[in-house]
């Protein structure tokens, strides 16, 4: 059967207005891809999935909530849409935009966003603003902008972007039967694992799948839920997660608390590290902040904080590589040049 789109595979169990006019590119049904290699390289004795949300149709996991908010504004009327962003929203935001046929405009901190992202937006014809500040000074534009005039705020603010982003916890349950023991993913803004732990809840209820803990990971320089309090100034190579002050942190919060989970915090090393450990290892690249919730599940088991023996675990990767080439590319020595003859091939591969 062919993949039909989220709103028409799950839209009788998401919150949607009866106005919602489905807009979809056919994003969603995202691989879990046994990660043997990895797994054992962390210490083995468990399974390790990933939820690879980079093959959606923008290459990010934001199709999902997307789908849902582009929807609803184009069924109760909307022309325009805007949201706050470090790239993966303002991509897809256009995106769907555009599929729907309204203007898109987006916000983005000065000098902050990765090249792949901020292409994105602009080829899917969206008007990209940069602001002399950081993501929450673009925020809170964007709120205050949408209630004075008749615009759509996108952001996952919006509820029906956690609504369409549950769905990806709804697939995880279906391919596996059952929910995984731990479920680790990255924390920026805070609406997914937010959206995760409500998908996870509701599918329980009805299908009695049972409840992952829940990992979310920060990047050391933005960590304000693992610090307790904002972040001013947030610095991290993983940009898609570089937020001081989460707009669902409190819910995140306490989605780790209830699923009797935690949330961490891994340095740059650690995640860059780790986004060429699951690419060498398994063959899944991903940007940056999408290896985050990896490098801190990898911490955690270093330090003998979790127990994942003979457990099933899920990583949810947010975002293909190709969004963020630049951190691999530049660091990087020139490939080799060889003459157009045998014998130099071979002295460089075979010596």
């Amino acid at each position: 059967m062919p993949h039909r789109g989220l709103l028409e595979k799950y839209g009788s169990l998401l919150d949607l207005p009866a106005h919602t006019q489905t807009v979809t590119l056919l994003e969603g049904n995202t691989p879990l891809i046994p990660a043997p290699h990895l797994a054992r390289e962390m210490g083995g004795g468990f399974e390790l999935l990933i939820k690879f949300e980079g093959l959606n149709p923008t290459g990010s996991f934001k199709d999902r909530g997307m789908t849902a908010a582009v929807s609803e504004a184009l069924g109760r009327g909307a022309a325009t849409v805007i949201c706050a962003s470090t790239g993966n929203t303002a991509a897809s935001a256009a995106a769907y935009a555009a599929r729907a046929g309204l203007k898109s405009i987006v916000l983005i901190p000065q000098g902050k966003v990765a090249a792949g992202k901020l292409a994105g937006a602009l080829a899917y014809g969206a008007q990209v603003i940069q602001v002399d500040g950081s993501f929450d000074d673009a925020l809170s534009l964007v709120v205050q902008i949408s209630e004075k005039h008749p615009i759509c705020l996108v952001n996952s603010i919006n509820p029906y972007r956690i609504e369409g982003q549950k769905t990806a916890a709804f697939e995880i349950c279906d391919a596996l039967g059952t929910a995984p023991d731990w479920l680790c993913l990255p924390v920026g803004n805070a609406g997914n694992i937010t959206s995760y732990w409500a998908g996870f809840t509701q599918y329980d209820l009805l299908k009695a799948t049972g409840l992952p803990h829940l990992l979310g990971v920060q990047a050391a320089g933005a960590a304000p839920l693992v610090l307790g309090h904002p972040v001013e100034k947030p610095e991290t190579v993983a940009t898609a997660i570089r937020i001081g002050r989460p707009a669902r942190g409190e819910q995140a919060l306490q989605a780790a608390e209830e699923s009797r989970g935690r949330i961490v915090a891994a340095t740059d090393e650690q995640i860059l590290d780790m986004q060429k450990t699951l690419a060498r290892l398994e063959g899944i690249w991903v940007e940056p902040a999408s290896a985050a919730g990896l490098a801190g599940l990898a911490a955690e088991l270093n330090r003998g904080r979790l127990e994942v023996r003979a457990k099933r675990v899920v990583a949810v990767c947010t975002g293909h590589g190709l969004k963020d080439p630049e951190i691999v590319t530049r660091a990087l020595t020139a490939p080799q040049i060889v003459p157009p003859k045998l014998e130099a091939l071979e002295e460089a591969i075979l010596r």
